[in-house]
């Protein structure tokens, strides 16, 4: 018997917890993340005012930014557009069917306030503590690792400091001759990005605006435990390796061992972790004009080899952060910004691999 349309009805009893699966991997998600901020809400009563308008909840707009990182938006208008129609959008954020989308500019007005109390850094440690708690993190091995994520500003914004400039002969689009000038970080910078670095990743590659990532990874289930973002250089991976290390310290893991690849085998860096007490399982970097900083009191024991095919599991990390998650460029201009957005990336990350290893 055929079936016959019927209109679509202006009132429902339907929630949105109805119509998500119950053994959808979002539900252990929220669980997770709306425990980690309860714990922030009293920061959160902090840093806002006790009269005026009521705001957005803070809590909304940072698990709309896990949203984000989760389902590839690649941006805040685009997320608040899809809020209108996608239940589970809804379900995550805890809004009913009749509750009204706010509005993109809502994202902007509230990021200095969450860079200003530090909230990602917060939230991200949190999410690691959960994973402390269920001994799902290593307390003395781990891996360090960098990548390149170019910056939302082109080459043609690459202009000398100081420098007086004509008027462009197409605004969208200006002609640019690079032909015979001579530029360096040092005497240009981006008028559109003026954080962002000119860097090369090798030989064969041009030169673009880059910002450099960096994670710190324990090496029981590959979870992060610690992201930065810095200027691009070539000594900015081992000079934030260093500091993830002190950091982790501090909140009290041991940090006994350090997987690394190749970047990683120089004197300094090598030297530097043995004052630590840290045993450098660095990839060792043999040529025909230098040889490897690693000997043979490190790479004899079964751990080096452990940790060589260990550290490999950092690239996932990279991986989902720069496909999944939206890293591969950045969102937004200068580095704290960009950093806001890797710690709430890569927490994601972590309460995905939570949730799958807490199933199993």
């Amino acid at each position: 018997m055929r079936g016959k349309q019927t209109s679509q009805m202006t009132f429902s009893t339907v929630s949105p917890d109805s119509r998500v699966p119950a053994g959808h991997p979002i539900r252990a998600i929220k669980a997770f993340a709306d425990a980690q901020l309860e714990e922030l809400s009293p920061l959160f009563d902090e840093m806002y005012s006790s009269t005026g308008r009521p705001s957005i909840p803070p809590e909304r707009l940072l698990k709309g930014s896990l949203l984000m990182a989760l389902y590839t938006v690649r941006s805040e208008r685009q997320f608040c557009e899809r809020l209108d129609y996608d239940l589970l959008f809804r379900f995550f954020l805890g809004m009913n069917l009749d509750d009204a989308s706010f509005d993109a500019t809502t994202f902007t007005k509230n990021r200095d306030r969450l860079l200003a109390a530090d909230v990602a850094r917060l939230f991200f440690e949190g999410v690691v503590s959960v994973a402390k708690d269920r001994g799902l993190i290593s307390a003395e091995h781990f891996t360090v690792d960098g990548t390149l994520i170019e910056a939302w500003a082109s080459v043609k914004s690459f202009k000398k400091r100081g420098g007086k400039e004509e008027p462009p002969d197409d605004p969208g689009n200006p002609t640019v001759n690079f032909h015979g000038e001579k530029r360096s970080n040092e005497t240009h910078e981006s008028t559109t990005d003026p954080e962002a670095r000119l860097y090369r990743k090798g030989h064969s590659h041009p030169a673009k605006l880059y910002y450099s990532g960096h994670v710190l990874m324990e090496n029981r289930n590959g979870l992060c435990v610690d992201v930065r973002v810095s200027e691009a250089s070539g000594w900015s991976e081992r000079r934030e390796a260093l500091a993830m290390i002190d950091t982790q310290r501090q909140l009290g893991l041991r940090i006994t061992t350090l997987g690394a690849d190749k970047a990683y085998d120089t004197a300094d860096f090598v030297a530097d972790l043995r004052a630590r007490a840290v045993t450098p399982h660095v990839a060792q970097q043999i040529t025909k004009h230098r040889g490897s900083k690693v000997d043979a009191r490190t790479t004899r024991h079964p751990g080096y080899e452990i940790s060589q095919r260990k550290r490999k599991l950092v690239e996932e990390i990279f991986g989902w952060m720069k496909t999944v998650g939206g890293l591969r460029k950045t969102k937004y201009r200068g580095q704290l910004r960009n950093s806001l957005w890797a710690y709430l990336n890569a927490a994601a990350y972590n309460l995905v691999r939570i949730a799958r290893l807490a199933t199993a």
